[in-house]
């Protein structure tokens, strides 16, 4: 728990009690702060009722607004008309401060060094690697933020220790006085519209990653979407800080750049050059793209080129997102799990040539249509869930299939099949493009049991 010695005595609202919210309370009721707090969900309410008695639960309408010291409000809570939260309302004609968990971190830790990581897509695998790099180097890291950990629920870290926080548009909008030693822009598309009301405030919210960063602080920024170069662009023009730019797709004059799987370091005054190709943990284009962010943050923290690669190496991935569970008999099996819509599944197909796909679940708007350009690379679709009849149409007469129903029969399947073509770099995906509500609480639970059945077939096989 981060103690807010600043806190004493005064009194704070928090808005919304999930995971950051509750952190928050117990941050400043244990720094001897007084909180009145509330949720719109009344479970949430009744919830954080009994866990913490000290806290006043009162309607937004009834607090006390000429005594707070300021209202601290969860990640996506709307700041914007026309979905202005009454909250917000309040503070801002009280003239309150709005903040979020990640101002007051910092505010409570500012001889620690802070490197944030935002973009669209790629967040939190960019920030579990650096992370695992920078323990892996004998540095004392905590990573959290909008990934794993609620901020104010990490360690007190001081000079020489390291934050990593993933951040998400919500919470660089909540941000004040805070201060990225190192940021990170992965990428920018559409996302979260509803939440900031444009594309153009979404940008926005994305940039407040660079705010107030001097000259001895770095900017990573990834180049490979328009909108991220120009920032880009805009960032080395303004030479307010040290700025590397990145890259999976082209080869650049200066900054981390990754071509085919051969990663360049062409920022330094000697140029790296290593092969990420064999990481199983990071395959895909968009993971070359994580993993040269990742080198950067790292590099600019002093770290060498072969320590980096050497823990680069060793990277577990995250669980569901296109995690690597193993090889056996010739074939790849892949947990994706994660990929709830065709947006995202299309990352796992881009990556391997030879496809038994498991697909299916709760259809989301668009089907799986966007997909056709790689249906050449599977070899066989097994369908599972509600969305099963209709994917089944989109894929007929274009890929073979079989409507599996659930996901015991569709691995059974699959890996029948696959044993029988042994064909070189095939795969066992489960890549959904579905929610998984139809047969499974969430994702997570359908990627334990994809997992779970991969184990148990694995041991049935002849070493």
């Amino acid at each position: 728990m981060i103690p807010l010695a600043f806190a004493k005595g005064k009194t704070y609202g928090v808005c919304g009690l999930g995971k950051s919210g509750r952190s928050t309370v117990v941050a400043l009721l244990k720094s001897g702060a007084k909180v009145v707090a509330w949720d719109d969900n009344p479970q949430a309410n009744a919830a954080a009722q009994k866990e913490f008695a000290a806290m006043q639960l009162k309607p937004i309408a009834e607090w006390p607004w000429k005594q707070l010291a300021a209202l601290i409000m969860s990640p996506g809570i709307p700041l914007t008309h026309p979905t202005l939260h009454p909250a917000v309302a309040a503070a801002r004609k009280a003239a309150i401060p709005v903040l979020g968990d990640i101002e007051l971190l910092f505010r409570a830790q500012p001889d620690a060094t802070t490197i944030g990581i935002t973009g669209t897509n790629g967040k939190s695998t960019t920030t579990s690697l650096i992370g695992h790099i920078l323990k892996a180097c004998g540095k004392t890291v905590e990573v959290g933020g909008n990934l794993g950990i609620a901020a104010l629920s990490l360690k007190p870290l001081g000079a020489g220790e390291y934050y990593v926080l993933e951040l998400s548009s919500y919470q660089l909008e909540l941000l004040e006085t805070a201060r990225m030693n190192i940021s990170v822009l992965l990428n920018i598309s559409p996302d979260h519209l509803d939440h900031h009301g444009s594309m153009e405030n979404y940008i926005a919210a994305k940039k407040h990653i660079f705010d107030r960063q001097k000259k001895q602080d770095v900017a990573v920024v990834a180049v490979d979407d328009a909108i991220s170069d120009g920032i880009c662009r805009d960032l080395l023009i303004g030479k307010q800080q040290s700025v590397i730019p990145v890259s999976a797709r082209k080869r650049l004059g200066s900054g981390i750049c990754v071509e085919g799987g051969i990663l360049n370091n062409r920022f330094a005054l000697t140029e790296f050059v290593r092969d990420i190709r064999g990481i199983k943990s990071l395959q895909g284009e968009h993971n070359w793209q994580n993993a040269a962010a990742a080198y950067a943050a790292c590099f600019a923290c002093g770290c060498a080129h072969a320590d980096i690669m050497a823990h680069m190496e060793t990277f577990p991935g995250l669980p569901h997102r296109m995690q690597w569970l193993g090889e056996v008999r010739g074939m790849q099996f892949v947990n994706d799990s994660k990929a709830t819509n065709a947006d995202a599944a299309e990352k796992a197909l881009r990556t391997y040539d030879y496809i038994y796909w498991i697909a299916g679940g709760r259809a989301k708007e668009g089907g799986i249509e966007s997909l056709a350009r790689y249906f050449p690379k599977i070899r066989h679709a097994y369908l599972i869930g509600e969305a099963a009849s209709d994917f089944a149409k989109t894929l007929e007469g274009k890929v073979t299939y079989s409507v599996s129903g659930t996901l015991d029969k569709a691995f059974a399947q699959a890996v029948v099949d696959g044993c029988a073509d042994h064909v070189k770099d095939e795969a066992i995906l489960l890549s959904p493009a579905c929610a998984s509500f139809d047969q499974f609480p969430n994702f997570e639970a359908r990627g334990e049991a994809f997992v779970a059945l991969f184990e148990a077939w694995k041991k049935r096989q002849p070493v």
